[in-house]
């Protein structure tokens, strides 16, 4: 039986709050540093590894951190979960987002439903669609192929689409895969959807509703935005719209949409990416095969975070030092720093993925903890970073953890040689030297000038950014936030957090409000 209790509770966190803490700054200098970045490394899936060098750890502290895993039980809470037990206490469901991309333990039935045969299914009907659209067996009303994808969706039904689409946009156009461009609407704000709709043609555009109960207001505004704009072309809505939504919405069986694609509630929204919530519009913008790819680079990365052994679990070591730097040195923040354009979106991902699941004050019994919880996240991509709030980071009164992604290849390949290196070979250079500034720092009698160092920082490396290295970097934060979660005992996979402002502006709708909410609306004239 396993055994759920807060963090504070446990023997192993007292013994690794009691370790006495390494100052990085001298453990990264010369010959011990080089040590370091060969020795504090581990091979990840598809080539990707994780090094963890310039981390205030050390043997000592990471064996600390094996006990904390073992005594937490988060393996066996990991089994669990794959094996299709109640993990969501919340909202009393499955967590079922890795068994889109691989089965990792038992059948998972419910209802009588096999869970794995259910999303091959649903992934299946997706990839038959899309091959139509792109044969052209698919058309819009006068024969003629769809041209672009746009996603209709808010949260996880635009975060993570968007930004697996943007890393994948570039590589498939090199390797002849790119099929569809893809648009995204998320904001109810107007001027979003009506951006979108003025940047394409939408008599050749095939729009994706994405709304797990059919009801999102967001959603469901911008869906009609988007019909009247169909309309007014003197266009039917419904050849040009599909929508992806659970078996029981409104949506599932309506004639407004050429198709429906399915999704449960076992899936949370900002774990859907690798669902039909991002199967449909990565497989129409990329075709089906890639997107396969994809999900099987996830599905290698899956396999590892089963692995008993903290030092060949990449997900849990990584999870179980952000704990470390939460928890026992106090640190409140993780920048997510990626040294590819490609990645330009993969931050705003993970600040929902992280915040929204471990953002939480009570634990899983829904009793107030008294320790602290998830950090806060925030990342661009590098170099634009460094001429942007690296400065704080550097120099500035609080240390934050990094964690930086870089390729040693480009996606294009096109590059230029400049004063006796290329771009891509700048791009690195610039990372390496981060790592090294914010963990060494600079001693100056300017005190302006000068570096404390001590700033911690990982890196994820890997030679390319391609659908199955993207896959299993996807896999690692999803993991980590899950080790994390189950480390501070809170319920990773609800978010009551976003509830009580819809609810209050469903009321300042309907113009049921008094007192502060009354006023407010009042002052933006609704």
């Amino acid at each position: 039986m396993i055994n759920w209790n807060n963090l504070d509770t446990l023997n192993s966190f007292k013994n690794l709050s009691s370790k006495k803490a390494v100052v990085l700054k001298d453990a990264m200098q010369g010959e011990n540093g080089a040590k370091r970045v060969k020795e504090y490394s581990m091979p990840m899936a598809c080539g990707l590894s994780f090094n963890y060098a310039a981390k205030a750890v050390n043997d000592e502290i990471i064996d600390a951190l094996a006990d904390l895993a073992k005594e937490a039980e988060l393996n066996e809470k990991f089994e669990a979960l794959y094996n299709g037990e109640v993990i969501n206490t919340g909202e009393k469901r499955l967590v079922l987002h890795q068994l889109t991309r691989g089965q990792l333990g038992n059948d998972v039935v419910f209802d009588g439903v096999n869970k794995r045969e259910f999303y091959l299914g649903e992934q299946k009907k997706i990839a038959e669609f899309a091959n139509k659209v792109h044969a052209g067996e698919i058309t819009n009303a006068k024969g003629e192929k769809f041209t672009t994808v746009v996603q209709i969706g808010i949260g996880g039904s635009d975060l993570g689409p968007r930004a697996m689409y943007l890393a994948l946009e570039n590589w498939a156009k090199v390797n002849n895969t790119f099929k569809m461009e893809a648009k995204f609407i998320s904001n109810v704000d107007p001027d979003d959807a009506a951006g979108v709709l003025n940047s394409i043609d939408v008599a050749h555009s095939l729009f994706v509703l994405v709304s797990k109960s059919g009801t999102t207001l967001e959603t469901l505004t911008n869906e009609s935005f988007v019909k009247d704009a169909l309309k007014k072309a003197g266009l039917d809505a419904s050849k040009h719209m599909i929508a992806v939504t659970s078996e029981t919405s409104p949506l599932a069986k309506s004639s407004d949409y050429l198709a429906a694609f399915f999704m449960d509630d076992f899936i949370g929204g900002r774990y859907s990416s690798c669902s039909a919530v991002g199967g449909a519009v990565l497989s129409l913008a990329f075709g089906p095969e890639v997107f396969d790819r994809f999900l099987k680079g996830a599905a290698e990365e899956d396999k590892l975070a089963t692995n008993k052994d903290v030092r060949k679990n990449p997900a849990m070591l990584d999870a179980l030092i952000g704990v470390y730097e939460r928890n026992v040195l106090g640190l409140p923040c993780t920048a997510v720093l990626p040294y590819s354009q490609a990645l330009s979106r993969f931050p705003a991902h993970l600040q929902q993925a992280d915040m929204e699941s471990n953002g939480k004050s009570v634990n899983r019994f829904g009793e107030p903890i008294n320790y602290v919880t998830g950090p806060v996240i925030f990342g661009e991509p590098g170099t634009n970073g460094q001429h942007s709030f690296y400065q704080l980071l550097h120099q500035g009164t609080d240390i934050v953890p990094l964690q930086f992604i870089g390729f040693k290849n480009s996606q294009i390949g096109l590059d230029v040689d400049i004063q006796g290196s290329t771009s891509q070979q700048k791009l690195c250079a610039n990372v390496a030297a981060q790592i090294v500034a914010f963990a060494c720092g600079k001693d100056d009698e300017n005190k302006n000038k000068k570096f404390e160092g001590g700033r911690p920082s990982s890196i994820i490396i890997g030679e390319k950014l391609t659908p199955e290295s993207l896959g299993a970097l996807l896999s690692h934060f999803e993991n980590k936030i899950m080790f994390q979660g189950f480390v501070w005992n809170v319920n990773s996979f609800d978010q009551e957090g976003v509830q009580l402002g819809k609810v209050l502006a469903k009321k300042v709708l309907a113009h049921e409000t008094d007192g502060a909410l009354k006023a407010y609306s009042d002052l933006l004239n609704i």
